[in-house]
């Protein structure tokens, strides 16, 4: 289907919305299309920043269902660049991260709610729904983090040590918290090991730490892993 042609009705006559799956793991997103394929109409799949920017850029979907972690950026990346080139369409970000960070960037960045992974098939068909309507969406632990974060109109930075960090450097930092090696890393996020070194000498630079054990332990304190 093309941007021009019309949804795909449900049986009672009403146009299933039209979503795009983005996640980097395709297994993944093949269990995601087969619990919510008959209630909405999957138009595109994506794996990282840039087929997931073309695809909701071709199929002008109504929601995007938005992982966070990426390859190219991440998800605060796709929705910088959609949102000169395609306002006016709906992100859900669906993660399994459960850290504030992640879940003030997403919304900071435009998306209309947040839930995990955990979520089963038939809330998450409701959460796409209500997002279709702009309506906000968060599972229940998540939402207490985005009051807190903006209850203030001035919104303080979540983490000031971590605010000077790029989102790929986030990243890599995320990944070899998690143990990942450096050519596992560059393989996740498409860049070369040298590029994955640089950012790792980058980050230990910024948060005055020593070595990657230090890493993680700083990352596992913040909830970061």
């Amino acid at each position: 289907m093309n941007a021009t042609e019309t949804s795909t009705e449900t049986g009672g006559g009403t146009p299933r919305v039209r979503v795009v799956l983005v996640d980097d793991h395709r297994m993944f997103r093949t269990g995601v299309r087969a619990e919510i394929g008959e209630a909405v109409e999957v138009v595109g799949e994506a794996e990282d920043v840039a087929t997931a920017v073309a695809a909701v850029t071709e199929t002008r979907p109504d929601v995007v269902l938005l992982d966070v972690h990426l390859p190219g950026g991440g998800g605060v990346e796709v929705l910088r660049q959609c949102a000169s080139l395609i306002p006016g369409v709906r992100f859900l970000a669906l993660s399994v991260s459960d850290a504030a960070e992640d879940v003030i960037a997403v919304i900071r960045g435009g998306a209309r709610g947040y839930v995990t992974k955990s979520i089963t098939g038939e809330e998450l068909i409701r959460a796409i729904g209500r997002v279709a309507e702009d309506d906000a969406v968060f599972s229940p632990r998540l939402a207490g983090f985005v009051l807190d974060a903006f209850a203030a109109t001035d919104v303080p930075p979540i983490d000031e040590d971590l605010d000077r960090l790029t989102q790929r450097e986030r990243e890599v930092l995320r990944l070899i918290a998690r143990g990942y090696a450096y050519k596992e890393i560059a393989r996740r996020l498409v860049i070369s090991v040298k590029t994955v070194e640089t950012h790792v000498s980058a980050v230990l630079r910024k948060l005055q730490l020593s070595n990657r054990h230090e890493l993680t332990r700083w990352a596992t304190d913040r909830r970061l892993v």
